[in-house]
């Protein structure tokens, strides 16, 4: 019998971020193939609580141990030894002392693999079927990171990390069956940095609840206020976010402000750094920090808006607007990957000018931005669907579904 072992770098659940959006919808899918062995990481003791009472039912096994790695420990360790800092902060002894037991007893047949920080569990003997799911080219997003940054020692840290992980993952890639990414964008990117086929690197797309996303659910009223709001939702320790916000909030939005004097701005998410939370002193700055749900305030919004100076794969935010029916105005990096025609379905605007006047025109033609927001969830229903955006799986794994 057919046995899965699946290897996350984050416990995925609850699905209340983009990584753990796609790896609980990937273990789902898994568990429709085949009985699923579940080997993973939380950040926190209450993030492994929260996840082992969900999960623990839905597993044949499951094994959920907390990060404890700091950033300079894993710098440190990382350039001592040549390895990627990003494996050095997903390392740990005992998960790695589970999973080669549990291999050792012969039961698992198919290693699925989430995020390339768990590549460094995989066994060295394995002879069964194996999938790296990637999701983003890391190694480029650091390289993006190195350019845009040219302080000492950030600088050096980002291109150190872009060319040893770059290496890294090509490795891995030659190894596996089969490496997935979120898009097809980044599945061509990287067949160029490791010379690998289609037949070896392919996109197995991100999906959206569309039934949980819908904007005929009734939800709790929030964000009233006098003017229009602009809405952002999204992890705000995350560097791309943080980057994002601050552009709008202190570039776009006064650009806005000077056409609509009560606009808005909400910055919705958990975790916000020191950075964000010092936004909330401009005019018209709402930061929220950790919401329950997201979806009274993506229904709030007159636009959603995702200013991304820098984006891998497909933006779950976007979809879940999308999804909602609402207008979207994104930059170019942000909408990349995702299938839908700009003018259409949402707004694609580059510079702060630009993004300022998409935003703008949304706010004063009320019916073009309904119109274009029950466009944007059409294309939602037709195109991603979650179950359809799984269904690869098993041809990949070569079992039936």
């Amino acid at each position: 019998m057919s046995e899965i072992l699946f290897l996350v770098h984050r416990a995925p659940w609850p699905p209340d971020r983009g990584d753990r959006i796609r790896s609980w919808h990937m273990f789902e899918a898994l568990t429709k193939l085949a009985p699923v062995h579940v080997a993973t990481l939380a950040d926190n003791e209450t993030d492994a609580a929260v996840a082992r009472e969900k999960l623990a039912p839905l597993c044949k096994s499951l094994a959920i141990e907390v990060r404890k790695v700091s950033r300079p420990l894993a710098l440190a360790g990382a350039v001592l030894r040549g390895e990627p800092v990003s494996n050095r902060l997903f390392r740990n002894a005992a998960l790695a002392r589970h999973i080669d037991a549990l291999v050792r007893r012969k039961g698992i047949t198919h290693i699925v693999a989430f995020s390339g920080q768990m590549a460094q569990y995989l066994p060295a003997a394995f002879a069964g079927p194996i999938l790296m799911d990637f999701v983003d080219v890391d190694s480029a997003k650091f390289s993006a990171y190195a350019e845009q940054d040219k302080r000492q020692p950030l600088h050096w840290v980002h291109a150190r990390e872009a060319r040893v992980l770059g290496a890294y993952e090509a490795g891995i890639a030659r190894r596996v069956d089969a490496s997935l990414f979120v898009s097809e964008a980044e599945a061509a990117l990287f067949r160029t940095y490791c010379g690998l086929g289609t037949d070896k690197v392919r996109a197995v797309e991100n999906g959206i609840d569309t039934d949980r996303f819908d904007p005929a659910i009734p939800l709790e009223t929030v964000g009233a206020g006098a003017g229009p709001l602009a809405v952002f939702t999204g992890q705000m320790d995350y560097r791309p976010n943080i980057d994002g916000v601050c552009w709008f909030a202190n570039d776009i939005l006064p650009r806005i402000r000077q056409r609509q004097p009560q606009a808005r701005f909400a910055i919705v998410g958990r975790a916000p750094t020191d950075e964000v939370r010092a936004l909330e002193a401009l005019p018209g700055v709402v930061v929220t920090g950790e919401v329950a749900d997201v979806r009274p305030w993506l229904a709030a919004g007159d636009a959603v808006v995702a200013p991304l100076l820098l984006a891998r794969g497909v933006q779950n935010k976007l979809l879940e607007a999308m999804a909602m029916a609402r207008p979207v105005v994104a930059s170019v990096a942000a909408a990349t990957g995702i299938d839908a025609v700009p003018g259409e379905h949402l707004r694609v605007a580059e510079g702060a000018n630009a993004m300022a006047d998409a935003v703008c025109t949304l706010f004063a033609d009320r019916a073009a931005a309904v119109s274009m927001g029950n466009a944007a969830r059409a294309r939602m229903i037709a195109r991603y669907g979650w179950d359809a955006r799984m269904a690869p799986l098993g041809d990949l794994l070569r079992l039936p579904a």
